[in-house]
């Protein structure tokens, strides 16, 4: 299962980044997820809400997903962390299938 990982960098982190600017943050964020039995999909810089990172993973198990990010916010390093499942266009399909099925079961407000 996918899921996209967000957040701003602390003070700390920024801080310990600025002194060491060779700093690899990639090998560290692989190194995690693969210790969950995961693999890396992508990461990505950003800047729009502060100096931070977006992380795509895949894990077998949904519920390391939440582990991974409350060790990096438990160590301190991230804040205003978002976790966020993906679905890939076949889980899409399937939900699609679902929702179908069951439209006819749900009564609105007012309905």
């Amino acid at each position: 299962m996918h899921f996209c990982f967000s957040g701003e960098y602390t003070p700390r982190s920024l801080n310990n980044i600025m002194e060491n600017p060779a700093t690899n943050r990639f090998e560290a964020a692989k190194k995690l997820v693969e210790a969950a039995g995961g693999k890396l999909i992508s990461m990505y810089s950003t800047a729009a809400d502060g100096p931070g990172v977006m992380v795509i993973f895949d894990v077998p198990d949904p519920s390391v997903a939440p582990a991974i990010s409350g060790v990096v916010v438990a160590a301190g390093a991230m804040q205003n962390v978002k976790l966020v499942r993906l679905f890939t266009p076949d889980e899409i399909k399937v939900v699609r299938q679902h929702a179908s099925k069951l439209k006819a079961a749900y009564t609105p407000p007012g309905g």
